[in-house]
């Protein structure tokens, strides 16, 4: 007895496709962001606070009947809001979205260099501690991030953070 010969199978002797590489782990890189781009955020951030430190001065400070200057609760008053004001805007705000109210304004972010995530209420308080050791050496530290590959200033190097477009 015979058999018929094997019919022609079309996909007989290819080779299966190749699978795709992994996937890289986490989103993808963005842009740093740039000196001046950092710095008008910090300019616009610090203009939050002056409508409260000029009450603070126009209605808290007077003379007495001396003519000495004195200081009265309004004083306080608004020395205490630009405080939480600013607080809230650049440790709260910052931690939890990475954006203060400057960096929303221009279109930046501050994220950890690991995750690419905001950084926290509190480690958003220690970089803006940090800062200090941008100032130690004449300042060199906040114009780090103009010839730095990642653009960091010495605080976001402490912290591990970046500010991204």
């Amino acid at each position: 007895m015979s058999y018929p010969p094997p019919a022609n199978d079309p996909y007989q002797g290819q080779v299966p496709p190749q699978p795709y590489g992994q996937s890289p782990y986490g989103q993808p890189a963005a842009a740093y962001a740039s000196w001046g781009t950092r710095f008008g955020a910090y300019l616009v951030d610090g203009l939050i606070t002056v409508p409260f430190v000029i009450i603070a001065v126009v209605l808290g400070m007077g003379t007495d009947d001396a003519g000495l200057p004195t200081i009265n609760a309004f004083y306080y008053i608004g020395i205490l809001g630009a405080v939480v004001v600013s607080g809230y805007n650049r440790w709260f705000l910052a931690g939890k979205t990475g954006q203060t109210w400057g960096r929303k304004a221009l279109g930046i972010r501050l994220v950890s260099e690991a995750t690419g995530q905001p950084i926290g209420a509190g480690n958003a308080f220690v970089r803006d501690l940090a800062h200090i050791v941008d100032s130690l050496a004449c300042y060199i530290g906040w114009l780090f991030p103009l010839w730095d590959a990642k653009k960091q200033t010495f605080a976001d190097k402490i912290v591990k953070t970046l500010v991204v477009r």
